[in-house]
């Protein structure tokens, strides 16, 4: 090999080489900038987290004041605040998922544009490799004018051979590299869907506090006396509707123990219960302390979000023992199924009943549809919008759903 040939094709390799370094730079300039701007991003959700803690705390503090119109529209502007924060901060994160995705993105069209530029290097190192194959390590020496040419000649065919190695192994690292983004691009794809959703129940919950308080002033026409009769009427409601289940509950299992028919229930999951509903979203929680009705009455069950009109499933197979329904909005619908082993399930705010009493359901029969919505029938008076009120019931005493309802989803 010449000198002269020897120099264009090194001169050839620090071309590709020069095409490989121009475009990697700028593409870790672009990383950088998405990166400073998620780093922003977090720095803003940080401080929302705090602003969150500190509503949270004058909610508590709110809470421990004596009942009155006033501390419960305090109450109320103080939860909507927090929510409409954590909404922000709900909207911050999921940019970050979307400036994440962009990295990576951007991260994949570096790898690709350095995968071209390798498969280009190989094909002039292949070119090389094809010329010098023709010749031996003699053929080269005798070649030359000089011994010491000779050996750098020898050098530099060795070393194309070693970078034609490396390259194939880059390629292969590459390609490795590229396929983890692209699992890393769909699992951020995923995070984003999952998080926009929550985004979107916040967006309700918020709208149902602001709802909380209009019904709240429309029902109260901003009067501490209308107020105080009101809350009155509230627990005095509760207290007959829930002396209503208990009883019921009790004579229902006492009648079906003695004709034996709890025994003979066949359900291969027992007692550990379905969801009534697909939707998953809790709005309320067992003895939620941020229930707006607290000061009436504990929330002795959960709350799911649901559409008025969302067909419910038994929880479990059982019996019905009460399949209440009203037709007008200041009376509450409801649906008691007596489970074996000392369990019941209650679907409550129902906006109609498929089922009749004694009669027997299998788990995930449709016994009715779900309701909630203020001044529809049967949507009761401890509502703020439609969503399904679900319990669960040990020995007639309330207990928390999730301790019995199925984990896997």
């Amino acid at each position: 090999m010449s000198k002269r040939m020897l120099f264009f094709a090194q001169i050839g390799l620090l071309f590709f080489l020069g095409q490989i370094v121009l475009p990697v730079f700028a593409a870790t300039s672009d990383v950088g900038s998405l990166n400073e701007q998620k780093l922003q991003k977090q720095k803003e959700i940080e401080r929302l987290e705090k602003s969150i803690e500190e509503y949270k705390k004058k909610i508590n503090q709110k809470r421990l004041e004596a009942v009155s119109l006033s501390n419960q529209l305090s109450i109320l502007d103080n939860t909507r605040a927090q929510i409409e924060l954590d909404v922000q901060a709900t909207q911050d994160k999921l940019d970050i998922i979307e400036l994440e995705r962009e990295t990576l993105e951007t991260g994949i069209a570096q790898k690709e544009e350095v995968l071209t530029r390798e498969r280009a290097m190989i094909g002039e190192l292949l070119r090389t490799v094809y010329y010098l194959s023709d010749k031996n390590y003699l053929e080269i020496a005798a070649s030359e004018e000089s011994f010491s040419e000779a050996y750098n000649n020898i050098q530099y065919t060795r070393k194309v051979q070693k970078d034609l190695g490396e390259n194939v192994r880059a390629i292969r690292a590459i390609k490795e590299d590229l396929e983890k983004k692209k699992d890393q691009v769909k699992e951020q794809e995923t995070l984003y869907t999952e998080v926009a959703k929550e985004l979107e129940e916040k967006q309700l919950q918020l709208q149902s506090q602001a709802d909380a308080k209009q019904q709240l002033l429309a029902q109260t026409q901003s009067s501490e006396l209308t107020y105080k009769t009101l809350l009155s009427q509230l627990k005095s409601q509760y207290q007959q509707i829930e002396n209503e289940i208990s009883g019921i509950e009790r004579q229902i299992r006492t009648k079906l123990e003695e004709q034996d028919k709890l025994s003979q229930i066949d359900d291969s999951q027992g007692t550990v219960l379905s969801w009534p509903t697909q939707s998953r979203y809790i709005t309320a929680r067992f003895h939620d302390p941020s229930y707006p009705f607290r000061n009436v009455f504990e929330h002795s069950g959960i709350d799911i979000r649901a559409a008025h009109g969302t067909p419910l499933h038994a929880a479990a197979s059982g019996y019905i023992a009460r399949a209440k329904y009203c037709g007008v909005a200041s009376c509450y619908s409801y649906v008691l199924i007596v489970h074996s082993e000392g369990v019941s399930s209650l679907y409550g705010h129902l906006s109609g009943i498929n089922v009749k009493e004694d009669q027997f359901v299998t788990r995930g029969d449709i016994i009715g549809y779900s309701g909630g919505t203020p001044g529809t029938a049967g949507a009761g008076p401890f509502v703020t919008g439609p969503h399904l009120h679900f319990e669960v019931r040990k020995n007639g005493i309330p207990v928390n759903p999730l301790g019995f309802l199925i984990k896997d989803y």
